[in-house]
């Protein structure tokens, strides 16, 4: 049960950010995302090699995992789970998000922080 909790607790989605944006998880590489799921709050940590690490509110492991996003899912994959979550919009820092995983578990998740996304390129210009 504790397993299924943590899993459930850590798969991420977002808020919502007007304009079409590009969502691949680029603003939660290296950041912290506080998940709530039937009264227990989990941190996930987001490494930049797809390694993800849920701690309890003690800090203490509770499981590690792998994650993936792309412009629909933002999935965590354990030993013994696979879960996704919808992904659409980036996470903003500070706002939570009420989400229903693709097992049916709602959660609340709130990123603590996030990055911010690399300024487009500067135009180019043919000479004619």
């Amino acid at each position: 049960m504790l397993k299924k909790l943590a899993i459930a607790t850590v798969l991420l989605p977002l808020a919502s950010v007007a304009g079409a944006q590009v969502v691949n998880g680029s603003e939660i590489i290296g950041q912290q995302v506080q998940v709530q799921t039937n009264g227990v709050v989990n941190t996930v940590y987001f490494q930049p090699n797809g390694v993800a690490q849920i701690r309890s509110a003690t800090g203490a492991v509770v499981m590690d995992g792998t994650w993936t996003a792309n412009g629909e899912q933002l999935c965590f994959r354990t030993a013994n789970a696979f879960d996704c979550y919808p992904y659409r919009v980036p996470f903003q820092a500070g706002q939570p998000i009420d989400l229903v995983s693709t097992c049916g578990v709602r959660s609340q998740w709130t990123a603590l922080s996030t990055v911010a996304p690399p300024p487009p390129p500067p135009p180019t210009y043919e000479r004619g």
